[in-house]
This record gives structure tokens, C-alpha cells and sequence, in this order.
């Protein structure tokens, strides 16, 4: 294996040195210390982890942090792949980074699939039923059925989930060639393409480019809505979903709303989303709930001790957010390790989650939610939040916002920056850092914001 590039080993080196200085030395070690990058390219960079947990945890708990750290030393949004030792060797990744020379080896192929997103483990209820079986009916026959499959509906209730099910089936049960991306991952890679000068090293990135969205057989996008404003990228995701359509290749998309009330997406591009089938995914019923919270908790060391009244109680305080379900059980197991009880009652649930609950409870806030809110105490416009005015009667608005969109969402920095009129990801930083420092003293600060997260 050829050895990476001097630069890269670099931002590896400062990569793992931010981190440390981030989370406490012993998640240091636990997690990260023991981490080797093996490939950056092309935007995609590839990690190897000693055991198949850390993939979870790196990917759950940790994915937003990697993400924002590697943004904030090398400006781009990196597309990042947790591999253990033997998926290495079994696919033989080869570098194809040596001193900025072309190399002509086979490039292995990355589906961004995971495993664990299948059918088996997707939960259905009333609210997901039809989705379910639409997705199911796009697996056992791609490209011939309904073209595209346009799944919508609000954050974390399970589109990527039956999106990656669909795409695990296809790719197990035929020689299909599959991709899952998101819209921010398509954005990067096209942006890339610009970033070139014209010459041979534009010409073979242009070329990567098509042939990663072009010659694939299923077409698998995440959170079409981030394409809003795009206007160049908005052009270039019709071209490929022309190419693929009429080669009767599978597409299918995710929004968190519905192809009509996608504002500010060229027409052509809406009109195209109606031509197959259009599913929603509304927020899972009681019962639901219910079943998805006994189904993560399979293999969790407290599996047995959870009463059914813990179910129940977790289940009704997290009503809309499949996400928030997962994140309120992996809460509790790491109490109940801090504890050690005999049983996981009502009583103790109670304990250990009182406070998260009443902090979580705004995970169903969007950014666009919160931007309303703060406009609406501040009596300003949610344009004067998004716009450049300094004076202290949007800024200190505007970094609120800010702050807050980063605590009750789960956005990155760049993102919460595109979304308030495409700043960049140090302002978003410097907001947050600024109003986090400014409420250990200011009272009025801390009033207002608790004020504004009462009407959120």
C-alpha cells in the first residue's frame, strides 16, 4: 500500500489533535486513538476501526464533531467511511495518492450503504405502512416500477432508514450497481468539479464526477431540499436525472417536504419528482414508538431490565423523532452504568432522564423554526437574520439564532451557515462560541434565551 501523501498525513496529525483537545482523554483513547486513515480522495476519505462498535459510536455520537473538525482545517465537506482491517483487504483499496500522479489502479467502490438499515429492523406502523411497501415493491423490481420513488417527511421519523433498506436489498439480492448520497455530498463533489482549473486534472475530476452519478444503477439521494438556491447544481442533478431516467435506472429521493411545496426548485426538477410515486413518512403513532424502543433495545446490556412502563413513559415524551427515541436509550444504559440498579423502573427512568427530556424536547426544531422564533421576540424578519446588517439589533439576534440552531438541531456549522444566507462556517462558530461564553454571566441573555425556548 502506497503511503498517503505528506499533506494528508498532516491534517490526520492535526485532525487527531483538535480532537483530543475536544472530549476527555478517556473517549480520546476509547474511540479515536487507535483510528488510521487509509484513503483521501476525491472528497471521500476512508478510516479504518479496530472493532465493528466503533463504527456505531464514531457514527453516532461522534459523526458531527469528525465532520466540523475536518471542515475547519481543510474547507471541505469530507464524505467519511468507518472500515475494519478485513473489508480493507476484502475489497483491496488501493492508494491512488502518490505525489499528484494519475494512477490508473481499479477504484474500489463504496455504496454508502449500511448494513444495518435494512427491512428487518424497520418498524412499521400506520404512519410509515405505505412507505414501506412502496419501498419494498422499488427493491424487487428497480427501474420498472415506480421512477422515481420520492419519499417525504419530516427530520429523523425514518426516510434514510427505508431508503437504505431499499438500496441493502438491491445490492444483496442482485449485481446491481447501488449509491446512497446526500444532497450536501453531490453539492460538495459538483462544487469540486467548479474548483478546478481547466486542464487535464478538471477533465479526469469532471469525468470521476458522471461516472460516480451516472453509471450507477440505483440512484439513492438524501435531503433533496438542500438544493434550494443551488442554482448550478440544480442544473447538473437534472442532467444526471435525465441520464439515469431514461436508461430505466432506479432513482430515489428524500425531502423533508413534498415535491410542490419545494420552494425555489426549478420547476422541471418538480415536475420530474412527480413522475413516479410519491410517499410520505408522517411522525410514528404511540404503538409505534412503543415497538421501535423495544427493537433498539435488542443487544443493549439493558435490555432485560427495562420494565414496559419505561417503554410507555419514553414513548410518550418523545412523540415525533424516531432519532430522539435512539438517543433517549442510549441516555439511559449510559446511567444505568454510571448506577449499576438491579432494575430499570419507572422511578429510575424518571431520574435519569428528567433533565435530558426537558432539554431534548425541542429536537423537533428545524433551523428555519428557530429563525422564526428569535425574529418574531426580537420583532425583526427572519431576511434580517439572514442578511449582513451589523448593528447590535440583528447581530445579537442573528447569533442567537445562530447558537441555537447548533444546541436544538442536529446541523453542522455549514450548514446552519447556508441557511443563514450562506455564511460561512467560522461566523456560525463564532456565534456560538460568543453566546455560550456570554451566558455564564449575563442573566438578561439567559432569560431571553430560556424565554425563546419556552415558545419553541
Amino acid at each position: 500500500m502506497r503511503e498517503l501523501l505528506i499533506d494528508n498525513q498532516n491534517l490526520w496529525t492535526n485532525f487527531l489533535n483538535n480532537i483530543k483537545n475536544e472530549i476527555s482523554s478517556v473517549s480520546y483513547n476509547a474511540w479515536f486513538n487507535d483510528l488510521k486513515l487509509i484513503q483521501i480522495e476525491n472528497n471521500r476519505m476512508i478510516i479504518q476501526v479496530p472493532m465493528e462498535i466503533h463504527k456505531k459510536i464514531l457514527g453516532d455520537t461522534y459523526y458531527s464533531l469528525i465532520e466540523d473538525t475536518l471542515y475547519k482545517l481543510s474547507d471541505i465537506n469530507y464524505d467519511i467511511n468507518f472500515v475494519l482491517e478485513e473489508e480493507i483487504e476484502k475489497e483491496h483499496i488501493e492508494m491512488t495518492e502518490n505525489n499528484n500522479e494519475h494512477s490508473d489502479t481499479e477504484e474500489l467502490w463504496i455504496s454508502n450503504l449500511k448494513p444495518e438499515l435494512n427491512f428487518d429492523t424497520f418498524i412499521v406502523g400506520e404512519t410509515n405502512q405505505l412507505a414501506k411497501v412502496s419501498g419494498m415493491a422499488v427493491a424487487e423490481a428497480p427501474g420498472k416500477l415506480y421512477n422515481p420513488l420520492f419519499i417525504y417527511g419530516k427530520s429523523g421519523i425514518g426516510k434514510t432508514h427505508l431508503m437504505q433498506a431499499i438500496g441493502n436489498f438491491i445490492a444483496s439480492n442482485t449485481d446491481l450497481k447501488v449509491l446512497y448520497t446526500t444532497c450536501d455530498m453531490f453539492m460538495n463533489d459538483y462544487i469540486g468539479i467548479i474548483g478546478k482549473d481547466k486542464g487535464k486534472e478538471s477533465i479526469d475530476y469532471s469525468n470521476h464526477f458522471k461516472n460516480k452519478y451516472r453509471n450507477v444503477d440505483v440512484l439513492i439521494i438524501d435531503d433533496i431540499q438542500y438544493l434550494v438556491g443551488a442554482e448550478k447544481t440544480q442544473e447538473e442533478f437534472f442532467h444526471t436525472f435525465q441520464a439515469l431516467h431514461q436508461a430505466n435506472k432506479q432513482i430515489i429521493i428524500s425531502s423533508d417536504k413534498s415535491p410542490n411545496d419545494l420552494k425555489k426548485i426549478e420547476e422541471r426538477l418538480k415536475s420530474r419528482f412527480l413522475w413516479g410515486l410519491t410517499v410520505n413518512i408522517d411522525p410514528p403513532e404511540f404503538d409505534l414508538r412503543c415497538r421501535i424502543l423495544k427493537q433498539k433495545l435488542k443487544g443493549m446490556s439493558i435490555e432485560h431490565m427495562v420494565e414496559d412502563d419505561v417503554i410507555e413513559y419514553i414513548a410518550n415524551n418523545c412523540q415525533n423523532d424516531v432519532r430522539f427515541l435512539e438517543s433517549t436509550l442510549r441516555r439511559l444504559m449510559a446511567y444505568t452504568a454510571m448506577v449499576v440498579p438491579e432494575k430499570i423502573d419507572l422511578a429510575f427512568a424518571n431520574e435519569a432522564l428528567k433533565d435530558y427530556l426537558n432539554v431534548n424536547i425541542y429536537s423537533e426544531n428545524t433551523i428555519e423554526n428557530i429563525q422564526q422564533v428569535v425574529a418574531d421576540y426580537y420583532h425583526i424578519t427572519v431576511e434580517d437574520l439572514k442578511g449582513k446588517k451589523r448593528s447590535n439589533q440583528f447581530a445579537i439576534p442573528r447569533q442567537i439564532a445562530m447558537y441555537l440552531s447548533r444546541m436544538l438541531t442536529e446541523e453542522t456549522f455549514p450548514r446552519i451557515g447556508f441557511e443563514f444566507g450562506g455564511k460561512d462556517h467560522s461566523t456560525v462558530i463564532h456565534a456560538y462560541e460568543k453566546i455560550n461564553k456570554d451566558l455564564k454571566e449575563n442573566k438578561k441573555l439567559q432569560q431571553e434565551i430560556q424565554e425563546i425556548k419556552n415558545k419553541l
